[in-house]
Parts: C-alpha cells; sequence; structure tokens
C-alpha cells in the first residue's frame, strides 16, 4: 500500500503470549521495501517473514560480542645501521635537520630563554 508520500507502509503482526495480538504499521523508505520484495521473492517466503528476519538480525547485532581480534603483535629484530652511518655521530645528523627546519623561509623561528 502506498501513501501520500510515495512511501510503502508495511503491517506487522507480532506475537508477546499466546492471547496477545499486536499490529503495527511500519513506514519503509522505497529502497528497502523494494530489496525486502526482491530477498522474499528469492527466499521464496512471505514479505512479512523476510522483513522479521531482518529486523531480528539487525537488533542483534550488538547482543552478542563479536569475537576479540588477536592483539597486534610487533616483532623487532635486529638490523642494525646502514653502511656509511656512524653511530657515535647521530647527534650531528640531528642538528643539521634542526637547522633545515629553523630556516627563515621554513615559518619557523628560535626563541631563546
Amino acid at each position: 500500500m502506498l501513501s501520500n508520500s510515495g512511501r510503502e507502509h508495511l503491517d506487522i503482526e507480532l506475537f508477546e503470549h499466546h492471547d496477545v495480538h499486536m499490529r503495527t504499521t511500519l513506514t519503509l523508505d522505497e529502497d528497502l521495501a523494494e530489496r525486502l520484495k526482491e530477498l522474499a521473492r528469492q527466499a521464496g517466503r512471505s514479505f512479512k517473514e523476510v522483513t522479521n528476519s531482518a529486523i531480528r538480525r539487525g537488533l542483534s547485532v550488538g547482543d552478542a560480542p563479536v569475537g576479540t581480534p588477536e592483539p597486534f603483535r610487533v616483532v623487532a629484530e635486529a638490523r642494525g645501521f646502514k653502511a656509511g652511518i656512524d653511530p657515535l655521530k647521530l647527534n650531528q645528523v640531528y642538528d643539521a635537520l634542526e637547522i633545515e627546519d629553523l630556516r627563515p623561509d621554513a615559518g619557523l623561528q628560535v626563541h631563546e630563554p
């Protein structure tokens, strides 16, 4: 059934207890209604069954925790320095890089206390 807004209305019957009958109207977006109809046709089930199943699956997503992923581990290996790098002169390399960052065109300034 289409309403004036062009959206399809779906009546769902829910059974809470053997003598309690509940009926409600649900307004679906057109793309969802078409997808549910297609799923019902493919599965050979009623529109109501497919809709109730989809809602149950969607509501149960947060119920049970999804498997806890294994922690990420980094396996370190001793590599040493590349040929030509003197580990005793690393401070000089750091100083040279720092000076490059303090060039006037880099937009940084030295602030002395």
